[in-house]
């Protein structure tokens, strides 16, 4: 501001937003954001009113479609947002829910004891954001309707006709003019209808795009119906359905604990990661909260006291943390809290303390009797628990031996690289090479002030398939944290990898174009993904592409990369006097054409790795293959996934 306009700094110059406009003024602060985290929440917002009816007792089928101009329809058979003259507002009660902020029947416990919308301002907000939204209500053998544009009613509530349908049905078309897209896409709202399926058993919920039909022009490309008659328990076989399970039926733990219904549902697998999924009133709470950390105490309180008891833990002789209780554990937690108290009208962190207490209390108990009654089972999960804590000491005493090995002088180094002249990194290219044969070729060929060479012996080993602890106990991955001079912790993650000391800013795969060299390439991509993904993310990990074929005529001479250059060189140099050179290995070729074809930054083709192809098999085998190399065409059908790889 100017002095003068501070000097006129007054009470006209505070605004006061009417109504709904805050919310089209600061659309972020109620539904999170207007891309296409916030275009998706508007759908969850109706959705969840539809299943508080459904908590409520009075709903069971609940129906969403993406209609072709991308509105969204949703509708039940609750009761029906009551539409009879509101005594304070003067207006039909469904005008009141529709365009009254923090106007709704959740405020009132006689209504609902329990509910995903608290704030009543879910519904309204989505109204506020449409540019058009109808709603039609379906009530005492009536049909009722009304129309908004921006948040402001067209009409008043009118009556259209008589009905035997109970329920609401709400269609809207968000506001182009608020949402930077506004496109609404199939799979994450599956996602969603598949959890409130599972999260309520015995609802009906069915998702329909209407934008695309069958060749009838009738029928749907994409419907999806969803119910369960198991709730948690289908919802972790289907989040568990491609991980080895560790028991044959899941933990189930139903219960109330102070006035506050709880259900858990939890699985032990063969892996190493931790899946916690929590839920108050089908909100996923992606941040968890009071509810996550109850569970997280009764669990390890238990189990640590049931391992003691058995003496399972003398005899193993090591140190368990909780994560360690946790570590290949799938579990959902589901609670129904009367006033839940969030953090945000996005609600994704619970904070009420009490919830803690009694999810502690629910989980303590009835998995210590589970224990008792299944004692195969504790032993294998006190088994797991145990494996678990030896693989993280040993992982971190690895981790601990690559960062004494990281010195940042060639001392320090390993035996076999040739390190380059300059120290600084922007401008530094490191190889790594298959075998010592092209190893010795390529440290003849290199630019001594820029270009290091590391030959690798062998293939190195299958990440995919071994622990942490294991990858770090490998000498050969011992050699490339240290060539590399990354190290594995930062004051803020102990599992962070720390860049501050990486001494090339290019980090290029060379190896044969053979079945071999691509098997050394795939095992190398999937390393750097799983353990050292910010340097693919930063752009630094490439695969050198060396030349398949020489063709030779006299005194004339063309590189090939692929058949079709080939083919183009046969064709151009003619039928007679040709010599054609099939280069298999790195170690064919001699310093002079490596250098030409593969080292030098001027004649060489190199592949950038991105995390999208480095992210399955799949892409990294199409990364491989490129413009249509037959000798790795045939290794990527031999190998169509991760299970086929060898270490």
């Amino acid at each position: 501001m100017t002095e003068e306009q501070n000097a006129n700094y007054s009470a006209s110059n505070i605004t006061v937003l009417e109504g709904l406009e805050a919310v089209r003024v600061r659309p972020a602060m109620y539904i999170g954001d207007v891309n296409e985290r916030g275009l998706h929440h508007l759908v969850y917002e109706v959705v969840d009113n539809s299943i508080d009816e459904a908590l409520a007792g009075y709903c069971t089928k609940i129906d969403v479609h993406i209609n072709p101009d991308n509105s969204i329809t949703v509708e039940d058979n609750g009761r029906g947002i009551p539409v009879d003259m509101h005594e304070k507002e003067h207006r039909s009660a469904l005008e009141v829910v529709m365009t009254v902020l923090h106007a709704g029947g959740k405020f009132n416990k006689n209504s609902y004891k329990v509910s995903g919308g608290l704030h009543g301002v879910g519904v309204s907000c989505v109204n506020a954001l449409s540019d058009h939204m109808t709603v039609n209500v379906y009530r005492d053998g009536k049909v009722y309707q009304q129309e908004y544009s921006k948040g402001k009613p067209l009409y008043a509530v009118k009556e259209i006709g008589t009905t035997d349908k109970r329920g609401t049905k709400v269609t809207f078309h968000p506001d182009g003019s608020i949402f930077t897209v506004t496109e609404y896409k199939y799979d994450i709202l599956l996602d969603r209808m598949r959890e409130l399926a599972y999260l309520n058993k015995g609802i009906e919920i069915n998702i329909t795009d209407l934008r695309e039909m069958k060749e009838d022009g009738v029928t749907p490309v994409r419907a999806d119906h969803f119910f369960s008659e198991k709730g948690l328990r289908d919802f972790i076989s289907y989040l568990d359905e491609n991980r080895e399970k560790l028991m044959p039926e899941a933990i189930y733990i139903e219960g109330e604990r102070k006035g506050i219904p709880i259900e858990i549902a939890m699985q032990y697998n063969t892996g190493y990661s931790e899946n916690l999924h929590s839920y108050v009133n089908n909100i996923n709470t992606h941040e968890g909260g009071t509810h996550l950390a109850g569970f997280r105490s009764g669990l390890t309180r238990t189990l640590k006291a049931y391992a003691d008891r058995s003496g399972l833990l003398q005899k193993a002789k090591v140190e368990i943390t909780g994560d360690d209780f946790r570590e290949g554990l799938t579990a959902i937690i589901s609670v129904k809290v009367a006033e839940p108290q969030f953090e945000g009208q996005t609600k994704t962190k619970l904070g009420n303390a009490e919830v803690r207490g009694a999810v502690d209390e629910a989980v303590s108990e009835m998995l210590e009797n589970y224990l008792e009654e299944h004692p195969n089972e504790a032993r294998t999960i006190v088994d797991k628990v145990i494996l678990a804590a030896r693989a993280r000491q040993a992982a971190r005493k690895a981790r601990e031996m690559v960062q004494r090995s990281n010195v940042f002088s060639s001392a320090g180094m390993p035996g076999k690289l040739a390190d380059c002249q300059s120290n600084d990194p922007a401008e530094c290219e490191i190889f790594f090479v298959e075998g010592d044969s092209a190893g010795g070729s390529a440290k003849q060929g290199r630019d001594r002030r820029f270009q290091a060479i590391l030959p690798l012996r062998g293939k190195i080993l299958n990440v995919e398939k071994v622990m942490r602890h294991r990858a770090f106990e490998s000498e050969a991955i011992r050699d490339i944290y240290t060539a590399l001079g990354v190290t594995v912790g930062t004051p803020e993650d102990p599992q962070a990898l720390n860049l501050s000391k990486l001494r090339y800013h290019k980090v290029i795969v060379m190896t044969d174009a053979d079945v071999d060299g691509a098997h050394i390439d795939t095992l190398m991509l999937t390393f750097f993904f799983r353990y050292m993904p910010e340097l693919i993310e930063n752009g630094y990990v490439y695969l050198a592409t060396p030349p398949l074929y020489l063709v030779k005529k006299g005194n004339k001479q063309v590189y090939c990369w692929t058949e079709d250059d080939r083919e183009r060189a046969l064709m151009e140099f003619g039928d007679k006097g040709i010599h054609v050179q099939r280069y298999k290995g790195l170690g064919e070729m001699n310093s002079d054409q490596l250098r030409d074809t593969t080292m030098d930054p001027e004649g060489r083709q190199l592949r950038q790795v991105t995390i999208e192809n480095a992210a399955s098999a799949d892409r990294i085998f199409s990364l491989l293959m490129g413009d249509d190399v037959p000798p790795r065409r045939a290794f990527i059908e031999a190998n169509a996934t991760y299970a086929n790889i060898d270490a």
